[in-house]
């Protein structure tokens, strides 16, 4: 069916910023629903070497849940937001899926990583949860067949189209590497990316693996020397991509190093310090700067926060579902799916229709590049 443009007053730019605290949170006590509130929750790296994605997360489903509440709340009652930490660990995601469904939760805005993510999806199909996820990209998620899943951000098909083919026109004839971490997130796009790389003309030089949390990257870094590497595209997270960086400078490589969406935290540079000069990532455009988000982006940076990686695309997560309820006049996850299915809704990061899948419609890519510790979008 075609979509048809749905913009709902007050959801697109909200007009009031509130205390993240005021939210309704919890730590450590079980909410419990009653009739004039919604329970939401947001699930993701809360605690742990991820954790910086984690508050990225929550940050944005927070002030979105505070915008939603100061004008009305959904369907007339206030929403409240539970948090799940899963430390980016599959069976920790589950337990937490589960303990979301315990407490009433109707969505979730999550989870971060697609470990997480593909198997927490199980639990809340299940349960009749709404789950939108504002990061992972892993293809098999949404390949799954759950008509109640969605994303707000690419997929791994788009990310390595993308960066193969400009990988290929930018290194014709160079060798190129093409590395991940062995994650279901990290591998997915680090295969996307080789296969659109060699479909665009360029095979690749040397294909390669490292663990996460990996301390010593030598073995790996002696390859890419060898190899005489001018370009390595990385599928991994920013916490391991930057001690790889450090190593790889220190160790005398000189070729260009890039990566995907995961470098896009500042505690990349933290790890790398100026031996991230020059990478680059890829990642969906900035929509910081775009009209729809400048209310939010405002209302954050009043709070001292800048919303970086994926803050606004959970707070757009929020905003869809809210959105979807309303159309649907109800938060039953199948009416709310078959909302989002058939409209296009206005959110922070734009205009944003689903396919059948889940997946977004449309998404632009761009390359940015760490230049002194800030990050720069190429035109």
């Amino acid at each position: 069916m075609r979509a048809r443009f749905i913009r709902l007053a007050g959801l697109a730019l909200p007009l009031l910023f509130s205390a993240c605290t005021s939210d309704g949170t919890t730590s450590g006590k079980q909410p419990q629903s009653s009739g004039n509130e919604i329970v939401i929750g947001v699930a993701g790296p809360m605690t742990g070497d991820l954790a910086a994605f984690g508050e990225q997360l929550r940050r944005g489903a927070q002030q979105a849940v505070a915008d939603l509440n100061a004008q009305g709340g959904v369907l007339g009652k206030q929403v409240r937001l539970v948090i799940g930490d899963d430390q980016c660990n599959p069976p920790r995601a589950v337990s937490v899926a589960n303990d979301l469904t315990k407490q009433g939760a109707v969505f979730v805005a999550g989870h971060f990583c697609s470990g997480s993510s593909i198997p927490a999806s199980k639990v809340y199909s299940v349960a009749g949860v709404l789950q939108i996820t504002p990061s992972s990209t892993n293809p098999r998620l949404t390949e799954a067949g759950i008509n109640t899943l969605f994303r707000t951000c690419g997929n791994d098909n788009m990310q390595g189209t993308f960066a193969g083919k400009w990988i290929a026109q930018n290194y014709a004839g160079k060798n190129v590497a093409i590395l991940d971490d062995g994650s279901p997130y990290g591998r997915g796009v680090a295969d996307e990316t080789k296969r659109s790389l060699e479909a665009s003309g360029l095979k690749a030089t040397l294909r390669d693996h490292y663990t996460q949390k990996q301390k010593d990257f030598s073995a790996l870094i002696a390859k890419l020397k060898a190899t005489n590497t001018a370009m390595a595209y990385i599928g991994g997270y920013h916490n391991d991509i930057g001690l790889l960086v450090r190593q790889a400078r220190a160790q005398g490589f000189t070729g260009d190093l890039g990566a995907a969406d995961a470098l896009n935290t500042s505690e990349f540079w933290s790890i790398s310090g100026t031996a991230g000069e020059g990478v680059r990532y890829t990642d969906a455009s900035s929509q910081i700067n775009f009209v729809s988000a400048k209310a939010v982006v405002e209302e954050f940076r009043a709070a001292h926060y800048e919303p970086e990686g994926y803050t606004l695309s959970a707070y757009a997560a929020v905003q869809a579902w809210a959105a979807g309820a309303e159309i649907a006049g109800s938060t039953a996850a199948a009416k709310v799916a078959e909302a989002l299915h058939k409209n296009v809704i206005s959110t922070v990061i734009g205009d944003l229709s689903w396919d059948a899948n889940g997946d977004l419609t449309h998404v632009n890519y761009a390359w940015f590049v760490w230049h002194k510790g800030q990050v720069a979008e190429e035109p």
